[in-house]
């Protein structure tokens, strides 16, 4: 065998390291919404989200995000973001809003890769954030091969 093919060899089988899926974590879930809120810690509570708990398709999963917010240039909702904790990447959608949207829902649909936990973010013009979580059951994933572990 020549010098030339072991290295080829080599760098087929570091190509093939750097591709495979993989999975975020709940620490990077967690260092993406510090991320989005800048650091402030989600209080739970006025952000309602919406999707079922059994997912028998992670394909195409329709969410809906509100939250309770009265909308006018004094209190308002500066943007909504979902995040995941075992998709390829955790940031799965984030929306800017303005007190010209009239109110604070969003509705979109999102692929999961497995069973996992789901967190909405709100983050307020106050500064302040608001989150609800959700645990989900995916029956046939989306996004990867197989069922992450």
């Amino acid at each position: 065998m020549k010098r030339r093919d072991v290295l080829a060899a080599g760098a087929g089988l570091a190509m093939l390291a750097l591709v495979r899926p993989v999975a975020a974590t709940p620490a990077d879930m967690a260092a993406a919404v510090a991320a989005f809120t800048g650091g402030v810690a989600p209080r739970e509570g006025k952000v309602r989200f919406d999707i079922a708990q059994l997912i028998d398709n992670g394909n195409a999963v329709p969410v809906t995000v509100a939250v309770e917010s009265a909308m006018t240039a004094a209190d308002h909702v500066a943007a909504i973001a979902i995040f995941n904790e075992k998709n390829p990447q955790t940031d799965v959608a984030a929306f800017t809003l303005g007190p010209r949207a009239g109110k604070a829902e969003v509705s979109t649909r999102i692929r999961l890769a497995t069973s996992q936990r789901l967190i909405a973010v709100a983050r307020m013009n106050d500064g302040s954030c608001w989150s609800k979580s959700v645990d989900v059951i995916v029956t046939l994933a989306a996004c990867i091969e197989g069922e992450a572990p």
